[in-house]
């Protein structure tokens, strides 16, 4: 790199511990980190981070201007928490009743104001703009477009984030081209019949039966008309219809989700649920109505991007390959503005360690130490490799 040709070493010091625990005992749930909120531009500030003007009500942006000119590169990492009751046994567990850090942003918090630290007091190692892009509301995947809507991200060359990974220890990261994070679909369907008397169901047309054939039926996407080399999710989580025992309900309904990677498979999953749910109401003679919410791409790094991370990472931790997860990030959204990388960071890795969003689920201090350097050393080559 230019005038900077050993890799960054970020310590794990008693304020990033601090930082941590503070972070991990007072969570708060999407659009209502206030209190987080006012917590990072503190920190920020106390380093001599400039913070920007941000028209949210939450989430803070700082910026870090190097004392060479060159592209804008913007830094991300989530803050919001889950309604999770915590039950992970940790002595700076959760005091905010009934909320937890159960997906670890306790963790990417701490390392993204421990690589900014780094980064404010080396400015003469970096060539343009660092934007620090602390987001709300991940967890209900609106955060990131709300932040691109407001503005926040115009004028980026490329965006670094993280998440950690239970699956992996402390010191392991996983980046590179292949997608890392699922494309999200929440789908809703209400069917509309003729309730009638429970003895007397050929004087209405219930709902029921028509619910129950759309289920099972809509599990055969997967099972018979997507590629099995092609990994496909569609799961029905809640149905609801009818609450006397007897009478045959005029209303029924169910909502889920479909997980995809491959922008053919949600077209496909998409096609076919729409046939599934209109052929079946026909054939029962009822009404229906639904939504096919496609409301979160899959997250796949830039690849000119991920293979120059790949390259770097052995010189500061140990590069796993990536498995993908199943799970939304919503930071594939901010791919509509600029150009994208993303890594996971190992956080625990010990075997049958609670996953994310368990109230059990613990990641490790390690992991703050291994993100930050992550998002060091990725911010300077990054802005080396633009220039």
């Amino acid at each position: 790199m230019t005038d900077h040709t050993e890799h960054v070493e970020i310590a794990l010091t008693d304020e990033l511990l601090g930082i941590r625990r503070r972070l991990h005992r007072h969570p708060e749930r999407s659009f209502k980190e206030f209190e987080t909120s006012m917590r990072l531009r503190n920190l920020l500030e106390s380093h001599g981070i400039t913070v920007l003007d941000n028209p949210l009500d939450t989430g803070v942006i700082g910026e870090i201007k190097g004392e060479h000119d060159g592209p804008q590169i913007g830094l991300r990492a989530d803050i919001d928490a889950l309604p999770v009751h915590e039950d992970s046994g940790l002595v700076f567990a959760s005091e905010n009743e009934g909320v937890m850090h159960a997906c670890g942003h306790d963790i990417h918090m701490t390392s993204l104001l421990g690589a900014a630290f780094w980064l404010a007091a080396h400015r003469e190692l970096i060539h343009g703009t660092i934007r620090l892009v602390f987001q709300p509301a991940e967890e209900l995947g609106q955060g990131a477009r709300a932040v691109a809507d407001a503005g926040l991200v115009d004028g980026l060359d490329a965006m670094i984030g993280t998440h950690n990974n239970p699956d992996y220890k402390p010191g392991q990261i996983a980046v590179g081209v292949d997608p890392m994070m699922a494309g999200c679909v929440k789908f809703r369907v209400n069917l509309h019949a003729q309730g009638t008397h429970a003895g007397y169901p050929h004087r209405g047309t219930g709902p029921l039966e028509a619910m129950a054939a759309m289920v099972l039926s809509l599990q055969t996407i997967v099972s018979r008309n997507a590629s099995p080399f092609h990994p496909l999710v569609i799961s029905v989580t809640e149905v609801h219809g009818g609450d006397v025992w007897n009478v045959v309900p005029a209303e029924a309904g169910f909502q889920g989700t479909a997980r995809y990677f491959h922008r053919e498979d949600g077209d496909l999953a998409e096609r076919r649920f729409r046939q599934v749910i209109e052929s079946t109401a026909a054939a029962y003679d009822i009404a229906v109505d639904y939504v096919w919410d496609d409301f979160q791409r899959p997250l796949v790094s830039d690849p000119d991007l991920a293979t120059l991370a790949m390259s770097h990472v052995p010189e500061y931790a140990q590069l796993e390959p990536i498995h993908p997860s199943m799970a939304g990030e919503d930071f594939a959204e901010y791919e509509g503005h600029t150009r994208l990388l993303f890594a996971f960071i190992g956080s625990n890795g010990s075997g049958g360690c609670a996953d994310l969003h368990s109230p059990k689920f613990v990641a490790l201090d390690d992991a703050v130490k291994t993100g930050a350097e992550f998002y060091a050393n990725s911010a300077l080559e990054v802005l080396e490799h633009l220039s």
